[in-house]
C-alpha cells in the first residue's frame, strides 16, 4: 500500500473509551473515502492541462498500476 494511503487511512482511526479502562479503536470509512476523493481532485486540478490525463498523475500519486 502506498505511504500516502496509510497516512490518510490513519487519520480516519477514532479512539474512544470502553468504559473499562481501555480503548476501542473505530475506523470511518466514510471519512476515509472522503480524503481519497479530495485529494483525487486535486491532484487532477493540478495536473489539468499536463500531457497526461488527470487520471494517469491519479493512479501514479497512490501508486497503483
Amino acid at each position: 500500500m502506498n505511504n500516502r494511503i496509510k497516512e490518510l487511512a490513519n487519520q480516519c482511526r477514532i479512539e474512544y473509551r470502553d468504559g473499562h479502562g481501555g480503548f476501542i479503536e473505530q475506523f470511518d470509512e466514510e471519512r476515509f473515502a472522503e480524503l481519497i476523493v479530495r485529494e483525487c481532485a486535486d491532484i487532477a486540478t493540478m495536473n489539468q492541462y499536463q500531457s497526461y490525463t488527470p487520471g494517469h498523475y491519479v493512479l501514479k500519486h497512490f501508486g497503483v498500476e
